[in-house]
């Protein structure tokens, strides 16, 4: 296996040649001939990937060009408060970041919000462009045919589980449910004979943000055959009894005590705790998450689980009775973007371009357990052998699906967020909350945009 140098020169050598002038918004470092380029990024919890992987970018990017440094700017928050506070900074010269990483759900909104730039005047004159996957480059492609970030993977989503709590309560360890009913046997098995142990997390509440959204609500509604949008009529699904269904499975898990209390569902640190402290210490027996989740147990991750590997196994979210594909699974993914408000387009892009390079975007896929989006990443022999778990969550790609990438769903995202957390708290009733999320989405889209399908 040969060594790589963390920074590569087609990353370096990539965009045009760099002014000198600050950026975001005039800010500068050191002498007045620095140019600053602003990134920012999520940090939350303990993780510190993203924090390694950028601070090795920041020396080597700023090591090889004189004049030019990237300026880190971590936003602590939670998803949802970090999508709030980005949006806040993007608003403004003064307070914008150059270079913002960009969930691919958001893109639309913020573009029509005037908050980013499309990049596609550098990327047609980009060879490394051609390296990423059709799907990846979708992603990141707006309603009007524009390309607004460069993605650094993708991931998918299924059921995590302690084989040696599942063997415990009587399952077989290399266990895989076929529909809900068998999923919902399997926790109450789990409950019946495992005191003390949570049987299954899945994400409720608003406070669990897009996790809940996604990979709680999404996973379970997608897997009854209908979906939330149709791009061909433009129309989004109310009066959906898959919907009703969908919402009826989450209140059953919380009813019956399968899920966390809700005083630990509903909290923003809900996230972190599963990955660090519920299924490392053996208390949670099945978690209903994605791909990166043993990112957090590696060496460089928050919650070092040398075990791990012995100890979980995964299978696919099954759909509701087992129909045609047999199981689910919801893919995502996010972008390196250039704000509007940027005062210097062209170090923007050179640091997009550094960030997304082959060698950076191999080592930050590996040590976040992505899927990758890069064809020369997916096929080079350290990362497919980096991670136990990775052909499991390539093998779903097939059977994956994509929330609807339009303006109008981060707030139908919210709603989904409310009926869920309406039920799980007992403040509505299944119907209720669905019939008060039907009338948002009508609100939100004009009810000439809705039906039943």
């Amino acid at each position: 296996m040969r060594r790589r140098t963390f920074l590569t020169a087609a990353g370096l050598g990539a965009g045009t040649a760099l002014g000198t002038a600050a950026c975001g918004g005039g800010s500068s470092e050191g002498s007045s001939d620095t140019a600053t380029v602003k990134v920012a990024y999520q940090q939350w919890g303990s993780g510190t990937v993203m924090k390694d992987y950028l601070t090795g970018v920041k020396q080597a990017f700023d090591s090889a060009n004189s004049g030019t440094t990237l300026e880190l700017v971590p936003i602590v928050a939670s998803e949802n408060d970090y999508y709030t506070k980005l949006q806040l900074m993007m608003r403004s010269p003064r307070t914008s970041p150059d270079v913002v990483y960009e969930d691919t759900f958001l893109i639309n909104s913020d573009i029509t919000a005037g908050y980013l730039q499309p990049l596609d005047s550098w990327l047609e004159s980009w060879e490394e462009w051609d390296q990423f996957q059709d799907v990846a480059k979708g992603a990141a492609k707006a309603g009007d045919g524009k390309t607004y970030g460069v993605p650094d993977g993708t991931d998918t989503r299924a059921l995590w589980f302690n084989r040696q709590l599942l063997t415990q309560a009587g399952l077989p360890e290399q266990w895989a449910p076929t529909t809900w009913d068998e999923l919902l046997a399997a926790c109450r098995e789990i409950k019946g004979k495992l005191p003390g142990v949570t049987p299954i997390n899945v994400y409720a509440g608003k406070a669990a943000g897009e996790a809940a959204s996604m990979q709680g609500f999404e996973m379970v509604f997608y897997g009854t055959g209908t979906t939330l949008y149709d791009p061909d009529s433009e129309t989004w699904n109310v009066g959906s009894p898959e919907f009703r269904d969908s919402l009826q499975f989450i209140k059953t898990l919380y009813d019956e005590k399968l899920a966390p209390d809700p005083s630990i569902a509903l909290d923003a640190q809900v996230g972190n705790r599963v990955s660090e402290e519920f299924l490392p210490g053996g208390t949670l027996a099945i978690a209903l998450d994605g791909s990166w989740q043993s990112s957090n147990w590696l060496e460089t991750g928050g919650a070092p689980w040398p075990e791990w590997n012995d100890v979980m196994g995964q299978a696919p979210m099954p759909t509701r009775d087992g129909s045609e594909p047999g199981s689910i699974s919801m893919s995502g993914g996010w972008t390196w973007a250039m704000t509007k408000n940027t005062s210097s387009a062209d170090n923007a892009w050179k640091a997009i371009s550094t960030l997304t390079a082959f060698d950076n975007n191999l080592r930050y896929n590996i040590n976040s357990a992505a899927v990758a989006v890069r064809k020369d990443v997916a096929t080079d022999p350290e990362y497919t052998g980096s991670n136990p778990t990775l052909e499991f969550f390539s093998s779903l790609v097939p059977v994956t699906q994509y929330r609807p990438q339009n303006t109008e769903y981060p707030r139908v995202s919210n709603e989904i967020q409310v009926a869920m957390e309406a039920v799980v708290t007992g403040q509505a009733s299944v119907s209720e909350a669905a019939d008060t999320y039907d009338e948002a989405v009508k609100g939100i889209v004009g009810e000439d945009k809705t039906g039943t399908f």
